[in-house]
């Protein structure tokens, strides 16, 4: 089974690499860029057969390590 990890800044965190985009797409001409959010995709490839127990097993793992639970938010997907 197939799990995606959506994992953002919460609203209201600093975020210096989305903002150093911001700056280096103005740089480049695209001027009509107000904001960006950087955040990261993580993608695992799980034994786990039934959906709802890979999605709590990756929950788990959000909470645990992949994401900073404090600063970060996350969205799972599993296929």
């Amino acid at each position: 089974m197939k799990a995606r990890v959506h994992v953002m800044l919460k609203a209201g965190v600093l975020d210096p690499q989305g903002e150093a985009v911001r700056h280096a797409l103005g740089t480049l001409g695209f001027d009509g860029v107000n904001g960006v959010r950087q955040g990261k995709v993580i993608e695992l490839d799980l034994a786990e057969v039934d959906r709802a127990a890979a999605e709590a097993q990756v929950r788990e793992m959000c909470e645990k390590l992949l994401a900073n639970t404090v600063i970060e938010s996350y969205r799972v997907e599993v296929a």
